[in-house]
């Protein structure tokens, strides 16, 4: 087995599924926090999970929550019905593990069935591995957001199109 082969392969059990509960959120909100550059306030995650549950994931290994994706779904100006991604964190150990794409994958899978046109989402320019995912699941680079993060980082904003 080659050194990169040996990065991917994993013998643990790796359950995607939607968000359950209030009890889910701790986890998300530490996970969150620890891997995003913006911080978000309790009423941000209630805002997505209470309203969207549907559409939001996580990636549970041994009982533990080590990856998670924050989602929502509504009109676009007067146009489409847009998916959005708001949030997306695999804990480092867990990573390279083809979670992050399991996650976007299922919330994808469910902004369709709920009826989406595209999904959108902002990614930092210098995220490579995330823009890597998204790409290779199809999203494209729509726009470019200069200093879209309170650091100054800019953002691509990266979008598919369902329909």
């Amino acid at each position: 087995m080659d050194k990169d082969n040996a990065l991917v392969s994993t013998d643990e059990e790796i359950l995607i599924r939607p968000y359950n509960d209030e009890n889910d959120l701790p986890p998300i909100q530490e996970l969150m926090s620890k891997h995003l550059s913006e911080p978000y306030s309790i009423y941000t995650y209630r805002y997505f999970l209470v309203t969207w549950a549907d559409l939001s994931h996580v990636a549970v290994i041994d009982g533990q929550i080590v990856g998670a994706i924050i989602c929502r779904l509504a009109p676009h100006k007067r146009g489409p019905l847009r998916g959005y991604i708001g949030m997306l964190a695999v804990s480092e150990k867990h990573r390279r593990k083809g979670i992050g794409s399991r996650l976007v994958e299922s919330s994808v899978e469910a902004m369709k069935e709920a009826g989406a046109d595209e999904v959108a989402l902002e990614a930092e320019v210098t995220n490579m591995a995330a823009l890597k995912i998204y790409e290779g699941l199809g999203f494209l680079r729509d726009k470019l957001l200069h200093r879209y993060y309170l650091s100054g980082v800019s953002a691509w904003r990266l979008k598919l199109w369902l329909r």
